[in-house]
């Protein structure tokens, strides 16, 4: 077996870290937890930029699908770019001194899904700050297969970002919104990067709904041509009214949100197209019936990001200057000020928060 390398005489044997110290609310700063050590096919990442996401507000508020799927103890996160610092023995595509960031869906490779182009739901994944160790640290430990070098021309506040916005370029582009009347329900993060991967990838007509008034003004900036309040469900006629009495062509489900599941079925022509991304925080009640069985519609469940396809995309929409992100990239703090950094985020003065280490 090949051993793994000696730990670099210039790297620390400790590291700030945040991670999950009870079952509960909040996470807790390590100021010395053990620098992981790479295996042989591992790189060794030095973290610079960190994304706060809603998975890590899940954690944070420790719901009943995080109480479910979380262990005690693990550091969080999963959006980040960062600086290889040291490579396994047997690592042969990357170096020391190389920006990155990672596919944070880590699996063997050897199972069905895998094996035919769809690592992204394979059985034995492991996700980033979910089943294993994250990046809400100074360094993050992956396998070699998973790293993705970063364009130069893509600066790092941006990079830091591939994880959120290769879930919106995955739900646009698995839906197929070209020349198609478009509803987005729920514009957090990932819903307002899809407003604009959706009029980059050529949406005819955008509509949106959430619950914040900010964030759907926001979405008209992005590209939305309607932003309604969903608090009010009489919005959907008004889409109808706009789409030939039928309903919009395609959905994508960004929110969660019970009322959400419900009100963008309704809005959804029959026959139509549903990509649902967001995740409700426990069960929901839904007419399978009026809102799928009998509208004979197509509904998709998008997890992660097609490996490495979507990767390739969202590269492809950075360099074209078409995504216009800089307004939904609203604040950074340093990790040691992370409770403020969550706090910023779950209030929704901030719209996506990074943490610089």
């Amino acid at each position: 077996m090949t051993a793994a390398p000696a730990r670099s005489e210039t790297l620390p044997k400790t590291m700030r870290a945040l991670y999950k110290h009870h079952a509960g609310e909040g996470l807790a700063f390590d100021p010395a937890r053990a620098v992981p050590t790479p295996g042989p096919r591992d790189v060794l990442i030095q973290v610079r930029k960190a994304g706060i996401c809603g998975t890590d507000r899940h954690i944070w508020q420790w719901d009943e699908w995080a109480a479910s799927r979380i262990p005690v103890g693990i550091v969080t996160g999963h959006e980040f770019v960062g600086t290889i610092v040291q490579v396994g023995s047997a690592v042969t595509r990357y170096q020391p001194g190389q920006r990155v960031s990672a596919e944070g869906h880590i699996c063997s490779g050897t199972d069905y899904n895998a094996r035919t182009g769809n690592a992204h739901i394979a059985r034995d994944t492991q996700i980033l700050g979910i089943d294993r160790d994250g990046i809400f640290a100074d360094y993050v430990c992956v396998p070699e297969e998973n790293v993705w070098p970063v364009h130069p021309d893509i600066p790092d506040h941006l990079a830091a970002t591939f994880d959120p916005l290769g879930n919106a370029v995955h739900t646009v582009m698995e839906a197929g919104v070209s020349a198609k009347t478009v509803l987005i329900s729920g514009v957090g993060i990932i819903g307002l990067m899809a407003v604009t991967v959706a009029r980059a990838a050529g949406a005819a007509r955008i509509f949106c709904t959430d619950v914040n008034p900010p964030r759907l003004e926001l979405a008209k900036r992005l590209g939305a041509a309607e932003a309604y309040n969903a608090r009010d469900s009489s919005w959907i006629e008004d889409v109808k009214t706009q789409t030939r009495g039928e309903g919009v062509d395609v959905l994508l489900e960004m929110s969660g949100a019970d009322a959400a599941f419900d009100q963008g079925f309704r809005a959804l022509r029959n026959g139509g197209r549903a990509a649902l991304l967001g995740l409700p925080a426990k069960s929901v009640t839904f007419d399978f019936n009026q809102n799928i069985i009998f509208k004979g519609c197509t509904v998709l469940g998008i997890n992660g990001r097609r490996m490495w396809e979507t990767w390739f995309q969202m590269e492809k929409l950075l360099l074209s200057g078409r995504l216009e992100l800089d307004e939904i990239i609203t604040h950074e703090f340093p990790i040691e000020d992370f409770e403020t950094a969550f706090a910023t985020m779950m209030s929704g003065e901030g719209i996506k928060v990074l943490m610089n280490l």
